[in-house]
């Protein structure tokens, strides 16, 4: 376990310092095929190599996942990567990203790693051994109630379609708690959750390379982690939700109620 957690921070630790160094100055952006608004620059590419090198050279038999170049291999251990998580974000040199490295053994997650760069904040977390920041244990918060909550959430790409009533959570959401963000990297709305920065999370359509290392942190941390039903988590599920689990299934039963609230005519409005 120590072995693949360290391998994981160094990994992290160098696809972050590529987009540290490259901030600003994108040359290439790409549509992904089929996907109107979904980019890939260099960047992406350029960090995903760096830290599948580093992987392949001290696990050189274990599968991995990874959001641009896919999956391969077979094996009891399985590396899910994003190298770069928050790429809208990243190509408008907004420095809301990070780099997100889970693994999985025999379909557990056992070890998880989320670098933000920026800050130079390293959240790793291994099964049955807690979540940390920076070397520091972490802790979910104590919030009790949904209505002193500070949630945040992301939009698919697709938004337009209003994919799993994406559109109607959120309204419900800004109307039942404390206050709603929305930051761009589902990694490290994760990771806020598990250090207490947020008291839950949830999203609609997420991959599994967006939700691994970040899940295990919030789980490390004493949060619960489910589908919107409440069913447990699978990396394989799209829609997720990551709390504190104190306000778990106030937020389930929120998520429970689609239908888009009447707008109330005439009163203050708040931005």
């Amino acid at each position: 376990m120590n072995e693949l957690l360290a391998t994981a921070i160094d990994a992290a630790k160098l696809g972050g310092t590529i987009l540290r160094e490259h901030l600003g100055r994108v040359r290439n952006i790409e549509l992904k095929e089929g996907q109107e608004k979904n980019l890939v620059t260099e960047i992406d590419r350029r960090s995903e190599e760096v830290i599948i090198g580093h992987i392949r050279k001290r696990f050189p038999d274990h599968a991995i996942l990874a959001e641009e170049s896919g999956g391969g291999g077979l094996s009891e251990y399985r590396w899910v990567i994003d190298p770069l998580d928050g790429t809208v974000n990243y190509t408008h040199g907004f420095p809301v990203f990070s780099v997100s490295i889970g693994v999985e053994h025999r379909g557990e997650l056992v070890a998880g790693v989320v670098y933000d760069p920026n800050f130079d904040e390293l959240f790793t977390a291994a099964k049955g051994e807690g979540a940390f920041l920076n070397g520091k244990r972490m802790h979910v918060s104590q919030t009790q109630a949904l209505s002193r909550s500070m949630l945040v959430t992301g939009f698919p790409y697709d938004i337009a379609e209003n994919p799993g009533h994406a559109i109607e959570h959120f309204v419900n959401f800004l109307l039942e708690s404390q206050a709603v963000r929305r930051m761009g990297s589902a990694a490290i709305d994760l990771v806020y959750v598990a250090a207490g920065r947020y008291d839950g999370f949830w999203e609609v359509a997420l991959h599994p390379w967006d939700m691994a290392a970040g899940v295990l942190c919030v789980l490390e941390a004493g949060g619960r982690v489910t589908d919107f039903a409440g069913r447990p988590f699978r990396l394989t599920e799209k829609a997720v939700l990551a709390t504190n689990g104190r306000i778990h299934e106030q937020m389930m039963d929120v998520l429970a109620r689609p239908v888009l609230p009447p707008i109330v005519q005439g009163g203050p409005r708040t931005r």
